[in-house]
């Protein structure tokens, strides 16, 4: 008996050392093999403060400069109240991100005591740059960088008459830069989205003064999704007949085949705007796109060829001194169509088009034309190409269609429409009128 026993303890020191040996080797191993880098930065560690009052634009800047020589990774901002009387460059494949998972919202702060920006989450107050557009943005983006998760705010921003200019309060760079459940709350000009590839706007809402999302410069495809603009930060009178008068939402020029979806604005003087710039024009795909309550929901100075092609949109106007739903301009020479898209108002005229671009609308809505004497045709064509095919016109007694004598080439076919046909017919091109249905 005491021989098995002995044995069994010497059956045990061999197990324990044996375990002791490969403990110590795996040790060894790891003195050998470096300590991982950290790709998490947190702002305080660089001593950003929050407190409201304390400059943290050089904490940021740090924080975001050692993101960048560890190779990129994350700078985490906790929820604070950042002040920044200066501006920050995000480098290379770095992001800066807040504690918001979705974009916040603070609206009818001013009028109806809704919590404001500071009381939550984490908020930027910016105030570099008051009184002129020009100078550098407050945030700009390079290549493989991101914004998430804060709120912008512009807390020396006037409430009750014309604002003050700012900068933008982002610019996009590089390739891939993005923004993501940001609340951009008042600034003056939101996001410069040009000289970029690959831009990612998604989940961004507020009430942008000036100009909401420009685009410009962009060779590879850009994309925007889920943006909402409205007054939600004020609606004093004065600011927001400004806003109204000068105000842009969204605006175009080149792009190589942009991708915009599920967008809206309300109270602006150009919902969408699309242009041309020494870059060129802008064509792309536009689905599910709103405008309410601007004085021209979209505007068309120029286009491209291959077009832009807006589905499933919704347009309202009647405000202003000529409330109009689309007008397309002399300067356009490209092809724009709207398939399945609704407007009412009550308004001048659906659409006044001009130039010698091509205008289609296809399977589409229209409700509530003609101005105060109803003499106004809902469809006004000057000149180019019109196609106006399966459409529904739904006011009685007035005007659907007039041609102008520069018309070019027209096709009215299978439209319905709710009174009488009311088709002024001036075009000295080719055009076929048939198969249309009226009450």
């Amino acid at each position: 008996m005491p021989l098995r026993i002995t044995t069994v303890r010497c059956g045990l020191a061999a197990v324990v050392l044996s375990f002791v040996g490969i403990v110590g080797a795996l040790a060894q191993e790891q003195e050998k093999t470096p300590a991982a880098v950290s790709d998490q930065f947190d702002v305080r560690q660089f001593g950003a403060v929050g407190d409201g009052q304390t400059d943290d634009t050089a904490a940021f800047q740090r924080a975001l400069d050692a993101a960048a020589k560890a190779g990129g990774g994350v700078v985490h901002a906790a929820r604070g109240n950042y002040f920044f009387a200066g501006h920050l460059n995000v480098p290379n494949a770095v992001t800066l991100a807040g504690v918001w998972e979705s974009v916040p919202a603070h609206n009818g702060i001013r009028d109806r005591g809704m919590p404001k920006p500071t009381d939550d989450g984490t908020t930027f107050l910016v105030t570099e740059g008051a009184g002129s557009e020009d100078g550098p943005a407050f945030i700009t983006l390079n290549t493989n960088c991101t914004l998430k998760g804060v709120v912008l705010y512009y807390p020396q921003q006037i409430t009750d008459d014309a604002p003050k200019a700012y900068p933008y309060a982002i610019a996009m760079r590089g390739k891939n830069p993005a923004v993501l459940a940001v609340e951009m709350l008042n600034p003056y000009n939101g996001i410069d989205a040009s000289r970029n590839e690959r831009h990612l706007i998604r989940d961004v809402q507020g009430q942008p003064l000036r100009r909401g999302i420009f685009v410009d410069s962009i060779y590879d495809i850009g994309r925007i999704e889920n943006v909402h603009f409205n007054p939600w930060w004020s609606r004093k009178p004065k600011l927001q007949q400004w806003q109204m008068e000068n105000g842009e939402a969204f605006i175009f020029a080149r792009s190589d085949w942009q991708y915009v979806y599920n967008t809206f604005c309300f109270g602006y003087k150009v919902g969408y705007r699309f242009m041309k710039t020494r870059s060129g024009v802008c064509n792309g795909n536009f689905l599910g796109i709103g405008a309410d309550d601007c004085y021209t929901a979209v505007v068309v100075d120029d286009s491209a060829p291959f077009g832009l092609l807006i589905t499933n949109g919704e347009f309202v106007s009647f405000h202003g001194p000529d409330p109009t739903m689309v007008e397309v301009k002399e300067t356009n020479k490209g092809s724009v169509r709207f398939v399945n898209c609704a407007y009412w108002g009550p308004c001048n005229q659906i659409a006044r088009i001009a130039g010698t671009g091509t205008v289609g609308f296809s399977d589409c809505t229209f409700v509530q034309w003609g101005g105060k004497e109803g003499t106004r045709a809902a469809i006004q064509a000057q000149a180019g190409t019109i196609l106006i095919r399966g459409c529904e016109f739904r006011q009685k007694d007035r005007p659907q269609i007039e041609l102008g004598k520069n018309v070019a080439r027209a096709i009215i076919s299978e439209n319905v429409f709710a009174g009488p046909e009311r088709i002024d017919n001036q075009s000295q091109g080719k055009v076929q009128i048939g198969q249309n249905i009226s009450d």
